[in-house]
């Protein structure tokens, strides 16, 4: 059998959400920051999720976007020439702002390759919007309760979880991020309260969630957890939510909660 191009990479072992590594170059690079299914992906020339891609200025920052297993693949494929490349960790008061990463520039290099991203028997790269397995509908009085301890647990499930604290930053379209969550996401975990009954954003997720249910011909997409709620108050609030299968605050723990999301999950 043939080899694939060659390249190369770096084990970062396991790292936290929000580790920051910094990589310097010579010259442009291509550098791709994937976790483990990511790098299996990669090495079965499938397609895979990534972060970077063609880094044309040194250094760069890479910031972990989840806890977890994490890799730096790095290759010359469609340019002319590879460079010498450095990683090290970063402590987060050294972190470069992301708005000025220009201090050596290597366009110039990047501009003299060939047509990127070269050649023919390059892996398959995924589209560059991310997707998600499942998008966490709540209301804010909630977080501290059960839904920062439950996107945890499912993102320690090995699941791309859509939890606002995970994808919001300072100046984010709320909407906008909203949005893409709802579109790109498998499936929509709704934890159903009290506050949840009363806030116009979590009726606006769900919403999308249930026309998104809708226009799936029966496929089911939403997956409701009850938390402190009877059944008369979410018959009140939604007669075709009462009627689904839902698991219960009461009944489980975070972690068996995360554990049957990802088991149906899975089993999609």
């Amino acid at each position: 059998m043939a080899q694939g191009p060659r390249f190369n990479y770096f084990d970062l072992k396991q790292c936290k959400r929000g580790d920051v590594y910094r990589v310097e170059l010579s010259s442009a690079l291509n550098v791709l920051l994937v976790d483990s299914s990511g790098l299996s992906a990669f090495k079965a020339r499938r397609q895979y999720r990534y972060w970077g891609g063609l880094i044309t200025r040194s250094p760069h920052d890479f910031v972990i976007p989840r806890s977890g297993h994490w890799y730096l693949i790095y290759h010359a494929w469609g340019l002319r020439s590879g460079g010498r490349i450095s990683i090290r960790p970063l402590v987060e008061a050294e972190a470069m702002p992301r708005a000025t990463p220009n201090i050596v520039s290597l366009q110039s290099i990047a501009e003299a390759a060939a047509e990127y991203p070269g050649t023919d028997d390059a892996p398959g790269v995924a589209p560059s919007a991310k997707d998600y397995d499942v998008f966490i509908s709540h209301a804010s009085e909630d977080k501290d309760e059960i839904v920062r301890e439950l996107a945890g647990a499912l993102d320690s499930e090995g699941l791309d979880v859509w939890y606002d604290e995970f994808e919001l930053a300072i100046g984010s379209s709320l909407r906008r991020s909203i949005d893409h969550g709802l579109a790109n996401s498998r499936f929509g975990v709704v934890v159903l309260s009290s506050a949840f009954f009363k806030r116009n954003w979590p009726n606006y997720e769900l919403d999308g969630l249930v026309t998104r249910e809708m226009a799936s011909e029966g496929q089911q997409l939403i997956l409701p957890i009850w938390h402190n709620v009877t059944k008369d108050e979410v018959i009140r609030y939604s007669p075709s939510l009462a009627d689904k299968l839902a698991l219960r605050t009461t009944d489980s723990t975070v972690s068996e909660l995360a554990a049957e999301i990802a088991s149906v999950i899975r089993g999609s």
